[in-house]
Order: structure tokens, then sequence, then C-alpha cells
């Protein structure tokens, strides 16, 4: 089987763990108080329509039997 003389075929490959860049990234810009508060507006949009959801599909969920009243078939009364 061919083998290269050189552990890695790309030498600066290995060495882009060890490099550090003295470039310091620019400072983040403030948000302005129209974009902060679209953001939470459409935050407590998403919100209360996963709750109103829930709300409106609980009774969709419910068994549609009263508490205490339980089934019973028709075999188990004629024993």
């Amino acid at each position: 089987m061919f083998r290269r003389g050189e552990a890695v075929p790309f030498a600066f490959v290995a060495e882009a763990d060890r490099f550090r860049s003295n470039v310091t990234q620019p400072p983040r810009e403030r948000l302005s108080v129209s974009d902060l508060a679209g953001r939470t507006l459409v935050g407590l949009t998403i919100v209360c329509g996963l709750v109103g959801s829930l709300l409106f599909g609980l009774p969709a969920l419910d068994s549609g039997q009263a508490p205490g009243h339980s089934q019973q078939s028709e075999a188990s009364e004629r024993r």
C-alpha cells in the first residue's frame, strides 16, 4: 500500500488549532427599542398561540364520560 512521507498531508491543518488571531471582533450593535418590542411581541404571540391551542384542544381530548359513571358490557351484567 502507498504511504506518504508526512503524517498529515497538509501541515497547516495540524497547526490550525494552535493559531490565534490578534484581530478583535467589532462590538455588537445594541437593539433599538422598536426591534426589542417587535421580538417581544412575536414571542408573546407564539406563547399565547400555544397556550390557546392547548386550552381549546383539551376538551377534544376528553373521553366524554361523566366521572362517576363507568361502562360495563352486557356479558359482565349476566354473570
